[in-house]
């Protein structure tokens, strides 16, 4: 199977994660077994890691993401993190656990939102610029006990004194942390938690230059439909990613009821009709299909975008959750062809 990595043209390497499908999408005869076939795509396809959703909707991201190691050898699961699910130390603990049962690196996605029914629902009516300084808190914790092996913290929102971890996560199996950095407080809140700091991108010719930026690392998250022809390929994401009127109503009331800084952005982006000259795609986000944009068009093309991002910083990519492991092969050949003419 081909390789996603960029090749070694690529001055830096760049880290690459596909996603985990949702429970909601599937029957629960059918979810494990997609899961599983996901996982083992990815890691087939070169993947660093896979994203692992969380929220009041699907099953718990921690008992997916042990069905994915144990079947998979290197793949990372990239577990979502909403604060107010679980005390720090818990996270914490599970990072050890696994670490300690399965020899494998656990990643982190921080969050400091969701879906605001969601979280009216928990009782949580933080203000948006607030809950970003609650994670710094809570990652701080988390961070504390897995590289140290102890915390204390007295802060706003947590409070802990000399808080212990047992048993220590191994050096070598150190967690990375991703987390949003479409608003200025999640940038800085990134800053602030050590952590990459990712973004649904713009177009890669008005996405600022973020080399000289702070944080340890930034990056988008984003689709990709690449064919030999821009036709073939445009005929794939239109059949993937039907025009759907409920879906553009659904998606307009989501918009409506969200602070989210990233949802916002994309919603009031003006787009033209999609085609060979605009492989920048929003359809799907529309539609209330996916939450990120698409890049659509022939594998040079969308090797250009790519390669546009890396050349402005961006050094970790995320993709949307897999449609077959044939749709990661031509995923493979864009990063390849990007990494060749950088």
């Amino acid at each position: 199977m081909h390789n996603l990595g960029p090749g070694r043209a690529m001055t830096k390497s760049i880290d690459i994660y596909s996603t985990c499908p949702q429970s909601k999408d599937l029957t629960q005869e059918e979810y494990v077994r997609r899961v599983i076939d996901v996982a083992r795509w990815s890691e087939e396809a070169g993947c660093r890691g896979i994203l692992v959703y969380t929220d009041n909707g699907i099953v718990d991201p921690w008992h997916v993401s042990q069905v994915i190691l144990e079947n998979t050898k290197t793949l990372a699961p990239l577990v979502a993190i909403q604060p107010i699910y679980m005390h720090p130390y818990f996270v914490a603990k599970k990072i050890t656990t696994l670490s300690w049962l399965f020899r494998r690196k656990i990643a982190l996605n921080m969050l400091a939102g969701g879906f605001k029914n969601d979280l009216l629902a928990l009782g949580d009516d933080t203000p948006h610029d607030d809950r970003y300084r609650r994670t710094v808190e809570y990652t701080r914790i988390i961070r504390a006990l897995v590289e140290n092996g102890t915390a204390t913290l007295d802060g706003r929102y947590y409070k802990v004194t000399n808080l212990k971890l047992v048993p220590p996560v191994p050096p070598d199996l150190m967690p990375a942390v991703l987390a949003s950095g479409s608003s200025p407080a999640g940038l800085e809140a990134a800053r602030e938690m050590g952590a990459v700091a990712i973004k649904y991108p713009k177009p890669p010719g008005e996405e600022e230059d973020v080399r000289d930026g702070h944080a340890p690392g930034y990056g988008v998250r984003v689709g990709i439909i690449a064919r030999e022809t821009a036709a073939e390929a445009w005929t794939v994401a239109r059949t993937r990613f039907p025009e759907d009127r409920r879906g553009q109503i659904t998606q307009q009331l989501a918009t409506k009821v969200s602070d989210s800084s990233w949802h916002k952005q994309l919603a009031t982006r003006m787009e033209g009709a999609p085609g060979e000259e605009n492989p920048y795609w929003l359809g799907p986000f529309q539609n209330y299909q996916t939450f990120c944009p698409y890049l659509v068009g022939t594998y040079d093309c969308v090797a250009d975008l790519v390669r546009g991002y890396v050349r402005s910083g961006y050094q970790t990519f995320i993709l949307d959750i897999p449609a077959s492991r044939e749709e990661l092969e031509h995923i493979g050949i864009v990063f390849r062809k990007a990494g060749a003419g950088a």
